[in-house]
Order: structure tokens, then sequence, then C-alpha cells
């Protein structure tokens, strides 16, 4: 990684020094979790030291509430997630449960995948999920989304090929 040039660096610690407590606040009151809340202001900052945009921004409230409501929604749909995955390990038969490693290897597998499918585009996410997790064969996929069944191919094409390279 380069260093940052020195306009940067005093910028992103201006920044840091100026809208950190209110940033930190902010969070706080979305998440009701101090340390939480903690963990995302930092987590926002980071995205501003990695972009090397710290001196640019013209207004730094709007800027970094928008980073941080981003890596909240991220926050949320990964607790979501990760319940979810937990709920489908109660129901599963004592001898049948995996270890803490495979259930750790599995829930990041299964975050990235999240996270993949998230970037796709709404229709490409939408026939993957309704192939691979309801069953449906493309046909009637095409048929349920009012495109061609070529489409439908190319979009389950697309997430696959996302989600392949996430295991």
């Amino acid at each position: 990684m380069r260093a940052a040039p020195v306009a940067q660096t005093t910028a992103l610690h201006q920044l840091y020094r100026q809208y950190h407590p209110w940033l930190d606040a902010w969070l706080q009151r979305r998440m009701g979790n101090r340390e939480g809340a903690a963990d995302l202001a930092q987590d926002t900052f980071m995205k501003v030291l990695l972009s090397n945009q710290a001196a640019q921004i013209a207004e730094p409230r709007a800027f970094l509430a928008t980073v941080a409501r981003r890596l909240l929604c991220n926050h949320y749909r990964r607790q979501d997630l990760e319940r979810a995955y937990l709920a489908s390990l109660e129901a599963l038969p004592d001898e049948a449960v995996p270890s803490e490693e495979v259930r750790m290897l599995a829930l990041e597998t299964l975050l990235e995948l999240d996270r993949r499918l998230a970037e796709l585009p709404g229709r490409a996410r939408q026939v993957f999920v309704m192939a691979q997790l309801e069953g449906q064969r493309h046909n009637a996929i095409a048929t349920q989304l009012g495109v061609s069944l070529a489409s439908v191919k190319r979009d389950f094409a697309k997430a696959a090929y996302a989600c392949y390279f996430a295991a």
C-alpha cells in the first residue's frame, strides 16, 4: 500500500478529530450499542482512509453518514443471516450438528455469498434465488418474470459465476 500524500493525511486527521464524536453518537442512536457504534465509526473512517478522498469531501457529515449507513445495513444483514443460520442448526439432530470450526467456515462462506449476491443486479439475484433456493426451473422463472429464457440463463450464469469464486 502506498503512503497517502501529506494533504490527504492532514485532511483525514482533521476530519477524524472534528467528526468522529458526531459520527459515533449518530451511530449509537441508531444501534443502541456503544461498542458496535464505535466499531462502525472506525470502519467508516477506514473506508475514507482507503479511498484517499478525505481532502475532497465537501459535505463531511453527509458523506460520513452515507458511508456509515451502508456499513450499518451490511452489519444488520450479516446479523440476520447469522441468526437464520444458527436457527437452522438448532433444527438439526445432535449427531448432525457440525463442529464449531465447520460452523464458522460455513458462516463466513454464507456471508461472502450474501455480499456477492448483493452486488449483482436485482434480476440476476432474483433468478439465482428462485432457481437455487426455491427449486424453480429456468423456463418457469422466465414466465414468472416475463423475460426470455436466454435472459434467465444469462442472469443465472452471472450469479453462479459470482458465487463460484466466493467458495
